[in-house]
Order: C-alpha cells, then sequence, then structure tokens
C-alpha cells in the first residue's frame, strides 16, 4: 500500500534572490490542491502526514566554512523524516515523499541504511553531485545530494548517525542529467549505471527503465527531481535546462521502475513559478500515473 508524505522542506535551497525564500516547500500542498493526494486515495493510499522543517535562515554572510546553509536544521529534519519513512516501512507501506527540495534524499537513505541499506535510481536533470573534493561552493545541500547520498561530503551530512554511505555507490543508478552536466564524467567513474536525458529519448523509457533497475539491485529507492523535464513541458523549477524528458517519456520511466522501488521522494517543484496551477496538474497526471504500482514488486522482508 502507498503512503504519502509530506517533506515541504526548502533548507537545501540557495535563495531565489537576496531576502527570499524557496518556493519549493510550497509544493506538496499545490500538489494537494491539484488533486495528487485524492488520487491516490482513490486507490487505496493513505495519508501519513507531514514532516515540518526548521526555520529557513540565508545565512550566507555569517556561516562559518565547512558548513553548508541550515546545517542544523537540515540535520534535524533529514533525521525526523528518516524516522517516518521507517515507520512507513516497517508497517509494510511504501512512503511517497512530497518534497520540498532534493535534500529530502538524505532522510530516506538514513531511514533505509539502518533497515539494511537498499539501492537507488536517481532521476534528475542534474547529477547534484558537487562536494568538497571538487568544488568550494559547497552550500547547498540540494545540488549536492547525490555526493552526500553515497558518502562524498562533509560527515555531518553524509554521516549522518554514523550511517556513511546512506546508499551503495555499486547499486546507484542516475538518469537525466544534461550533455553540459560539469560532474557527469566523475559520476560515470563511481556509479554503477548513468544515462543523460538524450539517451532516454534515444534508446526510449522501457529500455532505460530495465537497465537502471538492473543496476540498482532488488529493491532501490526512487528519487525524482522534476526538473528532468524539459522547460518547455516543466519550468517550474529552480534550474530549468533544456534538453530534459517529455511528460510521456518520464511518466513511462517511473511506470518502469515504481514496482521494485520500496518507496520514492519528488522534489524541486516550485509553485511560486507555477500561478495558474498548470503545472502542478501535469504533475499529478505524471505520478498518478507513472507511480500507481510504487512498491507493488518489493517482496517482504
Amino acid at each position: 500500500m502507498i503512503t504519502l508524505l509530506s517533506a515541504p522542506s526548502n533548507l537545501g535551497l540557495r535563495p531565489p534572490e537576496p531576502g527570499s525564500v524557496p518556493g519549493s516547500a510550497k509544493a506538496p500542498e499545490a500538489l494537494r490542491e491539484a488533486g495528487l493526494y485524492e488520487r491516490f486515495a482513490a486507490r487505496g493510499a493513505t495519508d501519513s502526514g507531514v514532516v515540518l522543517p526548521g526555520r529557513y535562515v540565508a545565512d550566507d554572510d555569517v556561516r562559518p566554512a565547512g558548513r553548508v546553509r541550515n546545517e542544523a536544521a537540515f540535520v534535524d529534519h533529514s533525521l525526523r523524516l528518516a524516522a517516518r519513512i521507517g515507520d512507513a516501512i516497517d508497517a509494510g507501506q511504501a512512503p511517497l515523499v512530497i518534497g520540498g527540495d532534493c535534500g529530502i534524499l538524505v532522510g530516506a537513505g538514513i531511514a533505509l541504511k539502518r533497515r539494511g541499506g537498499a539501492g537507488l535510481v536517481h532521476i534528475d536533470g542534474h547529477t547534484d553531485f558537487r562536494h568538497p573534493g571538487n568544488s568550494e561552493e559547497c552550500a547547498a545541500v540540494a545540488g549536492e545530494a547525490l555526493a552526500a547520498a553515497i558518502g562524498l561530503h562533509w560527515p555531518a551530512i553524509a554521516d549522518i548517525d554514523g550511517l556513511s554511505p546512506y546508499f551503495p555507490a555499486g547499486r546507484t543508478a542516475h538518469v537525466g542529467h544534461r550533455d553540459d552536466d560539469e560532474e557527469q564524467e566523475e559520476v560515470r567513474g563511481l556509479l554503477a549505471r548513468v544515462t543523460p536525458a538524450a539517451e532516454v529519448s534515444a534508446r526510449g523509457a522501457q529500455a532505460v527503465a530495465s537497465e537502471s533497475a538492473a543496476a540498482a539491485g532488488e529493491a532501490y529507492w526512487l528519487q525524482l527531481d522534476v526538473d528532468v523535464l524539459d522547460p518547455s513541458v516543466m519550468p517550474a523549477v529552480d534550474s530549468p535546462d533544456p534538453g530534459g524528458l517529455s511528460a510521456d517519456e518520464l511518466t513511462a520511466l517511473l511506470r518502469g521502475l515504481a514496482p521494485r522501488a520500496i518507496g520514492a521522494s519528488i522534489t524541486v517543484f516550485d509553485p511560486d513559478l507555477d500561478p495558474d496551477g498548470r503545472y502542478a496538474r501535469l504533475l499529478v497526471e505524471v505520478l498518478s500515473e507513472g507511480l500507481s504500482e510504487l512498491g507493488s514488486g518489493v517482496r517482504p522482508a
């Protein structure tokens, strides 16, 4: 059974402009208003409520070196989110976590590592692989989440409660980056499988889903950043880059991956960039069709 869990954290993002706050924290309620929770409830899904984040603070002027933005609040939210995801898994449910920014992947990773570990399929228009070993600008976990998930970040983020890595690199597949992604070669050298968006379009979503699932193993977490969609389809994200997937391609990719996923997280939709709700409604269609069988093929532990 699927259960929906809201995680409206924007703690891992840069401010869109000085003095403002990222809008991704509004995504769970915008998608609820657009009918997402109703669609899943009609198929028997439950609602597991919300894990609220701490206050977002643009702390660039006072943050010490070697720390990410909103670090204490980020770690606290990750631990509380991990507990709630873990409760759902222990109850035999498939958690569908609606974020929020990509940093919520850390909470999912903590929950799964505490239960013996799992693979990861990471669908994102960027590799999210900035880390202290390749950049002097580490501060926003949303752009560093995949690196943190496999243990390549400062210990305060990548080794919470001594659990690093949250996901093994050898069971992690990434899908969806653009051809100019700066970290793609490093990612290719570390992960089990890496597939750019152009290859999904060229070879077909079904083939890529099958290969990614095989790389991630028997059961895995499914992370979706909706900026994998082309900005002609989904401009309501913080970093829209051309060359992404169509809505049909993403739906097919999710449909192929969902059954063997222990759970999934959806991130970086920004309702502030969707004043009439049209992109929220599009996401409802993609997610309700693509994830309808989430967890259905996972064998009980």
